[in-house]
């Protein structure tokens, strides 16, 4: 799988990480866990096998204020679920996904313009009654910054900058 993924200042990162890391101190799942250097909060602008990217893309557009409010949750299986912060949709970040999608193929039709549901991951395959917890102890109000894309090759389990340095 390859992603294109908008990544944080080091502030909004520092932000998400003690979402991540007040999880793991309670005993429940948390990317907090997940250690490997590529991991980092970040939102996910397109995703699919086949993702090829065109053109110099909307890099220009960066960096970009957004607020992240609320929570989301993805199903993940029997009795598992995603549990991630809502970014709110604002006109700034749904023109850069927009002219984005404009210069690529391949994408998932989930992240699609008019179907992607822009998130942060908090925790992955969380079990549903875990999750009343998870929810108390998130900052589920946060105002911050995305200054640069990176392109994930699961594949090959690289990060390539897009447009500036990630």
């Amino acid at each position: 799988m390859r992603s294109i993924e908008l990544v944080f200042d080091s502030l909004t990162d520092s932000l998400v990480r003690d979402d991540w890391a007040r999880l793991e101190a309670a005993g429940l799942p948390s990317l907090a866990a997940h250690t490997s250097p590529s991991n980092a909060p970040h939102v996910t602008l397109a995703a699919g096998p086949e993702l090829q990217v065109g053109g110099d893309g909307p890099w220009h557009r960066l960096p970009m204020d957004i607020a992240l409010s609320g929570a989301v949750v993805f199903p993940a299986g029997t009795g598992r679920y995603v549990l991630a912060r809502a970014v709110l949709l604002a006109a700034p970040l749904l023109d850069l996904h927009r002219d984005l999608h404009g210069a690529l193929s391949g994408a998932l039709p989930m992240t699609a313009p008019g179907a992607w549901t822009p998130h942060v991951t908090i925790s992955r395959r969380i079990r549903g009654d875990q999750l009343g917890a998870a929810m108390d102890l998130l900052n589920l109000r946060l105002d911050g910054r995305c200054t640069a894309a990176r392109l994930w090759d699961g594949s090959t389990k690289t990060l390539t900058p897009l447009g500036r340095p990630a």
